[in-house]
């Protein structure tokens, strides 16, 4: 999808049906400097979050191991917390999306994408100086809160630091 996204995409009408999905930001750290893994959808301009629907009887950190695991490839990752939910109207417009983000850690560099039927490429961003992306809130939320990102993934690395206070 190349259309480009704007504030329609954020207003709900009437008798929508909502779409629960969940999935996260995993970042990692290298020299210093604090990367997040973005994933290509096929058919579409810039990179997105790794996420995906629920699943029968799925809890949402369950479903957003899965969803990173299938779309890119991630599976050594470890729970930093909350991040956001976002809503919006699905890619057809026929649904409004209610996405909840979590934060993970990793020093996983590579791992294989399940879904490539939707999916051809993770790359590891910068959060700094993040590449296009297709969904404008989630750039939103990556520069809003690369504080806290940064913050969390610094006291993950260093757990004596955070229990002296100093993180």
């Amino acid at each position: 999808m190349s259309i480009p996204i704007d504030e329609s995409w954020y207003t709900r009408t009437e008798n929508l049906p909502e779409r629960v999905s969940a999935g996260g930001a995993v970042v990692r750290i290298e020299r210093g400097n604090v990367f997040v893994a973005l994933v290509h959808e096929k058919g579409c301009t810039g990179y997105v979050l790794p996420k995906g629907g629920l699943e029968a009887d799925e809890s949402l950190d369950v479903a957003a191991l899965r969803e990173i695991e299938e779309e890119a490839g991630l599976t050594e990752i470890h729970l930093l917390g909350d991040l956001a939910v976002l809503e919006r109207l699905s890619e057809k417009k026929d649904k409004w999306s209610v996405n909840h983000y979590f934060l993970y850690a990793t020093t996983q560099l590579e791992g294989t994408i399940l879904d490539t039927e939707h999916h051809d490429e993770m790359i590891w961003a910068p959060l700094d100086d993040l590449p296009e992306m297709f969904w404008p809130d989630e750039r939103k939320l990556l520069e809003r809160e690369r504080k806290t990102i940064y913050d969390r993934i610094i006291a993950h690395q260093n757990p004596k630091k955070r229990k002296k206070g100093f993180v």
